[in-house]
């Protein structure tokens, strides 16, 4: 069985920083671990990734909050989180979902029979469920997993709220 591990935006700005949370910063060890689980070649993370240009956007309209400009502090991910990624495949995304990851994921389980991607990270109620959803649309058959354990919400009723959702588009959440 091939088994991947995504990791979703656990850059600074969404654990202290614009957009931090406490229940954020509350799974950075969660995360660490859960990264050790997997050998580096099965690992891929996303990086919410703007300019400063971020406020034009539709995105930037809605959710007024210049954040993980590339090259700044608060794109970054924390130091235990990039030593944990060392390794791992990189995706930049400009949006909540990345297109090219799932195709990636599509073309690197291309062939396999069994595929598990566990997907962890932030925010469950924006980016996570965002991905989880364009993986499980692209690989149908695949078994989309998210460990609520390592996956932290906007608030923690949102998190719950994107947790029932996933599970109502056939992902797994334990």
């Amino acid at each position: 069985m091939k088994k991947l591990l995504v990791v979703i935006d656990m850059q600074n700005d969404f654990i202290n920083g614009a957009l931090g949370t406490k229940e954020a910063e509350t799974i950075v060890d969660n995360v660490v671990a859960k990264i050790k689980e997997y050998p580096k070649d099965c690992i891929y993370a996303t990086k919410d990734t703007h300019t400063n240009e971020y406020m034009q956007t539709q995105e930037g309209k809605f959710l007024p909050v210049l954040h993980c400009v590339e090259g700044t502090e608060g794109w970054e991910f924390p130091e235990k989180i990039a030593k944990a990624l060392e390794g791992a495949v990189i995706v930049n995304k400009n949006t909540f979902g990345s297109q090219a990851l799932a195709d990636m994921l599509y073309f690197e389980t291309l062939g396999q029979d069994q595929v598990e991607i566990e997907l962890i990270g932030l925010c469950t109620d924006i980016c996570v469920v965002s991905n989880a959803i364009l993986i499980k649309t692209r690989l149908p058959e695949v078994t989309v997993i998210v460990d609520a354990s390592c996956c932290a919400g906007v608030t923690p009723e949102s998190h719950e709220a994107a947790l029932t959702t996933l599970k109502m588009c056939q992902c797994v959440v334990k």
